[in-house]
């Protein structure tokens, strides 16, 4: 009988062994599964701006902010950024009209691209730029966007904007002058702004688009100077030609708003290959919880580039703690 005893003293065992494998298989799963539950994704909310439909290719009838409305919704972005020179009109219907098509298909409408140059000896020439920029605050007012993009602008002794980019932004001062007086005029035109923008509610942000703002310093300088919570920084990531990381970090404290450029196809006047989990790093420890906005600015098709643009920019914007 001992080797018969001995058999189902084996089985037993081996069916113990077995059961208490399983439990423990099912504990770690179990506790797997706890851990995937409490480690939820964070990410940035990410628009794309308008400006990426249309690029200044043709009549701006070409890519109506209808359409791009549209078009953003059903490619999944969280947010559209308009670009107030692709508008049909100023007018408060029109105002509106988008404003209710926007929200009904779903997206912020969290960003407005404006352009300006307060670098003028004139005074004023410099007085006109400051009552258009304070018109375009209240546009964004009436439109409900949290931040204007505000440019310093340029000298304009390039010639084209073709030339300029083959110089790299880089530009020499009007002949007589100095950068010196380009700080001061732009300064004192900006600060002239800032009530308007408290009272609207708006948040202009100084971006690094060529001329003073086409180094972190030259931004951060003026910003600085203004020193308002009114005025903050917008991070192009491809506006910067050198040092782009660098200069990015400089800027990530006071960043209101990313604009996050893609070049699929090749870009229209230059390529850069832009690391984006680098570039969210940079945003990450600074505890930027802000919009990324998507300027696609290469010649592939927007309709396929976009989305390519936005599932690159959105992994990179997306981390588990």
């Amino acid at each position: 009988m001992e080797p018969l005893n001995n058999r189902r003293n084996f089985i037993r065992n081996s069916a113990l062994t077995a059961l208490g494998l399983g439990l423990a298989t099912s504990h770690v799963s179990s506790n797997e599964n706890n851990i995937k539950k409490n480690v939820s994704p964070r990410r940035n909310r990410i628009g794309v701006s308008t400006y990426s439909f249309w690029q200044f290719n043709g009549p701006k009838s070409n890519a109506p902010i209808e359409d791009c409305i549209e078009k953003a919704a059903q490619m999944g972005f969280d947010g559209i950024e308009f670009l107030l020179r692709q508008m049909q009109s100023e007018e408060n219907s029109y105002l509106q009209k988008l404003k209710r098509q926007a929200f009904h298909a779903g997206l912020d409408i969290m960003g407005f691209s404006t352009h300006q140059s307060f670098i003028f000896p004139e005074k004023e020439k410099r007085n006109a730029e400051i009552q258009k920029t304070i018109h375009q605050i209240e546009l964004a007012y009436q439109l409900g966007i949290p931040t204007m993009r505000l440019n310093t602008g340029r000298w304009g002794t390039s010639g084209s904007f073709d030339d300029l980019m083959a110089n790299k932004g880089i530009e020499p001062p009007l002949e007589g002058y100095t950068e010196e007086d380009g700080f001061e005029w732009v300064i004192d035109a900006i600060e002239q702004c800032i009530p308007t923008a408290e009272k609207c509610g708006v948040v202009l942000g100084l971006e690094n688009h060529w001329g003073l703002g086409r180094t972190a310093e030259g931004v951060l300088r003026i910003v600085n100077a203004v020193n308002s919570p009114w005025l903050q920084v917008t991070s192009d990531t491809g506006n910067f030609l050198e040092n782009q990381y660098e200069q990015l970090e400089l800027m990530a404290p006071k960043t209101f708003l990313v604009q996050a450029k893609t070049y699929l196809g090749g870009g229209k006047w230059y390529t850069l290959d832009i690391d984006y989990p680098r570039v969210a790093e940079i945003f990450r420890k600074v505890n930027y919880k802000g919009y990324v906005s998507i300027e696609f600015e290469g010649n592939a098709d927007p309709m396929e580039a976009i989305p390519k643009s936005l599932e690159t920019v959105r992994d990179a914007f997306t981390w588990y703690e």
